[in-house]
């Protein structure tokens, strides 16, 4: 089987009939995305590597090929994901195992969550998100009565997230732990499973996250330092606290664009975990709050195309764009609530803004397919008027002579 017998590229009259609304606000953020991280690590640049843009070009460089991977996602055909669903699952959960070993894992900052692709380092927990949403929403719709009806309906997506969880945490990432195991409970919840089996497996998932949240003593003292950063400003709460400070200075209309202080070696991770933090800083609150609501509007329309697959019948479709959309606005409102500390310290990026390019490429690859969702939604629907307007054209008929009698 070659490549070509499996892709079905989209022609440029299709892509430009997908929901407006949706590619603009992506296309907004990603535009957004490329300056805040060429503001916020230009001084990093210049000090560590000599030239004030080496990280907006490197992000151009992944933007370039997230386009390309994102192509080639929206060339694939649904169905086909879904015939793939189970393999992509085992594919993820081999690059979890993978990247905890030495040789072949990359570690950061104490962290071991990437594979060194020479281009860039890969982040296996970004390709796994993804994945398990392809899988589970497969599973949903194989076991859709089951799942509805049984206890034992939703086992098979709890029993892989926790496999997958006992992987992440072993990086650690509890982040995207968090992230994931969420995702899978919500899609479960949209699929019908019993309201008093969502609340105790939301319970089970809770208790089970607290508990890892409290064994270690790194994560007992972010927790600490998320209530009270000012009580240690200098030592274990100086990130946030530097973050809180950015806020203050941008106050409602910000210090203008570039202008940022705390990019200035202040606030660390400026460019990637806390880019909203900056953002805020050189926009102020009301940029802030516009960032935020076009995230809101590129997550309700992939919710709408969802909707509009499922009632098309294509659950699989539906499935995969509400999961696709859950896993950016989780992303979200956790950077966000970490960056204003609402939320302990976690090392996850805000999706199409921060600088890395495993988050670049992946995420926009799932945009990529709700985008193709869309089109296939759209030539169902054209089909069936074609049909529908075929049926009730008038038949021509034959005048038919009458034979006297």
């Amino acid at each position: 089987m070659k490549w070509r017998d499996i892709l079905e590229p989209i022609s440029y009259q299709e892509f430009r009939h997908v929901d407006a609304w949706f590619l603009a606000s992506v296309a907004g953020i990603l535009m957004l995305g490329i300056v805040m991280v060429s503001s916020a690590s230009i001084f990093l640049s210049e000090t560590s590597y000599g030239h004030p843009y080496y990280f907006m070009t490197r992000q151009l460089i992944y933007l370039g090929l997230g386009l390309v991977f994102g192509y080639f996602m929206m060339s694939l055909p649904t169905d086909t994901l879904q015939r793939w669903g189970v393999w992509l699952m085992l594919f993820s959960l081999v690059l979890l195992i993978l990247v905890l070993m030495p040789v072949i894992g990359k570690t950061v900052n104490g962290s071991r969550r990437w594979i060194n692709l020479v281009v860039f380092n890969l982040q296996a927990s970004e390709v796994a998100k993804v994945c398990m949403v392809v899988y589970v929403s497969g599973y949903l719709v194989r076991r859709a009565d089951r799942v509805r009806q049984q206890l034992i309906g939703s086992g098979m997506p709890m029993v892989v997230s926790f496999l997958f969880l006992i992987c992440l945490m072993l990086e650690p990432d509890f982040g995207a732990s968090v992230v994931l195991v969420g995702t899978v409970i919500a899609l479960l919840f949209i699929a019908g499973a019993p309201i008093w089996q969502f609340i105790g497996l939301v319970i089970a998932v809770a208790g089970a996250l607290t508990v890892v949240a409290f064994s270690e003593s790194y994560r007992v003292k972010r927790l600490m330092n998320f209530i009270d950063p000012w009580a240690d400003p200098y030592n274990d709460g100086y990130q946030l606290s530097q973050a809180l400070i950015a806020y203050g200075r941008g106050e409602w209309f910000g210090l203008g664009l570039g202008n940022s202080v705390q990019k200035l070696a202040y606030l660390p991770e400026a460019h990637t975990d806390f880019v909203f933090s900056i953002w805020v800083e050189e926009t102020g609150m009301m940029g802030g709050l516009l960032l935020l609501a076009v995230f809101g509007l590129m997550v309700s329309r992939a919710f709408k195309i969802g909707q509009h697959a499922m009632r098309l019948e294509r659950l699989f479709q539906g499935y995969m764009c509400f999961g696709f959309a859950i896993l950016v606005l989780a992303q979200v409102i956790i950077n966000i609530g970490v960056n204003t500390g609402f939320l302990p310290t976690k090392g996850l990026t805000l999706p199409l803004i921060s600088y890395g390019g495993s988050s670049l490429i992946i995420t926009l690859a799932s945009l990529f397919v709700i985008a193709r969702v869309d089109i296939e939604n759209r030539r169902i629907e054209a089909a069936a008027g074609d049909v529908t307007k075929a049926s009730s054209s008038p038949i021509e008929s034959k005048e038919v002579e009458s034979v006297p009698s």
